[in-house]
């Protein structure tokens, strides 16, 4: 059942046969085996295409239950229930996944002995059930109503550009100044258009341009931003170095874009192994203090 899950989920023998580490003959005569011992034909398969059928359909999301409860009652006959072991396969955005939050996978792995993680970085959507992730790490708004999402930070942002934009031109202080400069976007979350809001009074104001570049790279847009190529807006955490260092200028200091939320993100299953629960546990607990920390270094811009 367990090899019939994975070749459903994998979409194919040879995929499953990857993701469980055996070869496809084995994934072969396992599925052979399950269908003579009901007595049924559970996928039809061309040398192109796979297809469940309507035995197989029915046969798959039983077996998903049977052996949710199987792992159950196997962590609680082992006691295994609070030890955390196995490996978690998680995936994080790229620039967050190569800095920030490696002080909090260290701080996991170091605690659970047990316990190895698969840290693939990229900021796509997740399929968790076609990629085998057990846990995602997400910036921006979540719309999947499949999925279990807890927002553990925001993630404050601040307009910024290197001191040769301004070409001697007295610092910014108000967003009708941006308009008239060479823009960068991140077009994961902006584009041609960015709304800041005034800390202090809560005025919005509009900002519209024509970005000389735009990438969905935050590492390049900081790269781009320090080279000179025109402002941006960037998560501060990630850019407060350059700041102290000079190489950026802080713009407009008493306006911010909105911060942006950070989820977990997992899906929905009666049963969640220990390495999944701890991890959300200390992700919770430990992202937001990152995140303090970098903004305090970064001079309070959060």
């Amino acid at each position: 059942m367990q090899t019939f899950i994975h070749i459903v989920d994998a979409g194919s023998l040879s995929a499953a046969a990857a993701r469980m580490g055996t070869t496809q003959p084995t994934v072969s005569r396992r599925l052979q085996a399950l269908e003579r011992s009901l007595g049924l034909r559970l996928l039809q398969r061309s040398t192109h295409a796979m297809k469940l059928t309507e035995d197989g359909v029915r046969c798959y999301e039983r077996a998903k239950e049977l052996l949710a409860s199987w792992e159950t009652l196997e962590a609680d006959l082992r006691g295994a229930g609070n030890e955390p072991e196995g490996t978690l396969r998680v995936v994080v955005p790229h620039a967050f996944g190569q800095e920030l939050l490696v002080g909090p996978l260290t701080e996991y792995l170091n605690r659970h002995a047990r316990v190895s993680i698969e840290w693939l970085l990229h900021d796509r959507a997740v399929d968790f059930i076609a990629d085998g992730i057990d846990c995602a790490i997400h910036v921006g708004e979540v719309h999947d109503p499949s999925v279990v999402a807890i927002r553990v930070a925001e993630v404050p942002r601040i307009a910024v550009a290197a001191p040769s934009v301004l070409a001697g031109l007295p610092v910014p202080t108000h967003p009708d100044e941006l308009a008239r400069l060479p823009w960068l976007s991140l077009r994961t979350f902006y584009r041609n258009e960015i709304s800041l809001t005034h800390a202090a009074t809560g005025e919005v104001q509009s900002i519209v341009f024509r970005p000389r570049m735009s990438t969905d790279s935050l590492y390049a847009i900081r790269s781009a931003a320090v080279n000179g190529l025109g402002v941006c807006v960037a998560s501060a955490w990630v850019i407060h170095e350059e700041i102290v260092r000079g190489r950026l200028v802080h713009l407009v200091p008493h306006w911010r874009a909105a911060p942006l939320p950070m989820y977990l993100l997992y899906p929905y299953a009666r049963f969640h192994p220990a390495r999944l629960r701890r991890f959300v546990e200390l992700m919770r607990e430990t992202i937001p203090a990152a995140l303090a920390e970098t903004t305090k270094a970064a001079g309070g811009f959060g």
